[in-house]
């Protein structure tokens, strides 16, 4: 007589339990393998935002999001204050910063991602009654009262002049617009994705005008801590980054937002 409740014993056939085990294995491996990466930046439009609701949006995001999966990570953004974002970063207290252009000083700081996934315009601004001449020779700039956003870098050439062109620092955009406009100062030097939402929250897209040529065209990349803790995962995401490039997803992200890819 058979006692009620009682299990059977299944018995699988060798290769049946082999697959199980295989299978039990990949899902052990991923969930051990699988962490949240800390990434981090400041408010760059278009390229990393949050909105009101607490929601992180722009190009960068929207770039990791879409290989989180391929990464086997989850995601968990920050918003911070430009220079502690990159403080971060540097010493290993985040996994990625979003959106640095790329100079030899800080790539002593980070390992930069073997791509760039957006491109800006630099250019100076000025108020548009106000007759300022500019042909690319920073020699003609000498005495003129140029401002610059504190930590920005603006090409080779503009940080060769710096020294002596002695820009004055700007805390953001928006406080170099209003002191464009104020007359405190001649030029604004800045990058043309930040400047315009700015210039149309002001109301001041006919007041101040782009001079040309332009001063450089940089390049936004993502970037890592230098340590050996982060090398595996710098490797993955340049192969699973490429992807995108290739298959056209990187573009088809950037088009919606009005990004300028490489």
């Amino acid at each position: 007589m058979k006692l009620a409740g009682r299990h059977r014993l299944i018995r699988l056939p060798l290769h049946a339990a082999r697959v199980v085990c295989a299978l039990l294995s990949c899902l052990f491996a991923f969930q051990v393998t699988a962490r949240e990466l800390q990434v981090v930046g400041t408010y760059f439009p278009r390229i990393y935002e949050q909105s009101a609701d607490g929601r992180f949006t722009g190009l960068g995001p929207a770039v990791l999001e879409s290989m989180a999966g391929s990464l086997r990570s989850e995601l968990h953004f920050e918003l911070h204050p430009w220079a502690r974002a990159q403080h971060m970063v540097e010493r290993g207290e985040a996994d990625i910063l979003v959106g640095p252009y790329r100079t030899p000083e800080r790539e002593l700081r980070f390992a930069f991602a073997a791509k760039p996934f957006y491109q800006d315009r630099i250019l100076f601004y000025a108020r548009s009654d106000v007759d300022v001449a500019w042909n690319g020779n920073y020699a003609d700039l000498q005495g003129r009262r140029v401002a610059v956003v504190r930590g920005w870098v603006y090409g080779g050439q503009f940080e060769a002049a710096r020294e002596w062109l002695q820009p004055i620092p700007v805390e953001s955009v928006e406080n170099g617009l209003r002191m464009l406009m104020a007359g405190r100062i001649e030029l604004l030097a800045s990058n043309q994705r930040n400047t315009l939402p700015h210039l149309v929250a002001l109301k001041q897209q006919v007041s101040v005008r782009e001079l040309s040529p332009l001063i450089d065209v940089q390049r936004g990349y993502f970037a890592f801590p230098r340590d050996a803790a982060h090398v595996q995962l710098r490797q993955r995401f340049d192969e699973v980054f490429q992807q995108l490039v290739d298959n056209g997803a990187l573009r088809r992200l950037a088009e919606p937002l009005q990004v300028s890819v490489p």
